[in-house]
């Protein structure tokens, strides 16, 4: 029971953050998605200590865990814009490709460049 409760405690926790982001977003006017801004936020939480990880540790897991659900909303609201994907879904398909490319390789640039930097020299 405990547990069950603790991790309704880390779940609420996450969707409050995602509250409080997406408040902040609107009213500071923000030009980021909220849910940006909170992953950031919680970052910054951790990173700090304010937040210790084990607290979010299990709720975190099971949303990460279901993913793939929270994209069934997205993949069938996509079935309103039929049109748009086939006058237009080669050059979206290209561009989502080509982000998505230009997002590894700068990912893999940083990993690359922060373990070169941490080997020590001989």
């Amino acid at each position: 029971m405990k547990n069950a409760a603790f991790f309704i405690a880390q779940l609420l926790f996450l969707t409050a953050l995602y509250q409080l982001s997406a408040r902040a977003v609107s009213f500071l006017h923000i030009p980021i998605p909220a849910s940006v801004f909170g992953m950031v936020t919680l970052l910054l939480l951790l990173l700090s200590g304010a937040v210790p990880d084990r607290f979010i540790r299990s709720g975190a897991g099971f949303l990460n865990k279901h993913l793939g659900f929270f994209f069934i909303p997205i993949a069938v609201g996509l079935m309103a814009y039929g049109e748009l994907i086939r006058s237009d879904g080669l050059v979206l398909f290209f561009m989502i490709a080509g982000s998505s490319v230009i997002g590894l390789f700068i990912t893999a640039g940083l990993s690359h460049f922060l373990t070169v930097k941490r080997k020590p020299k001989q």
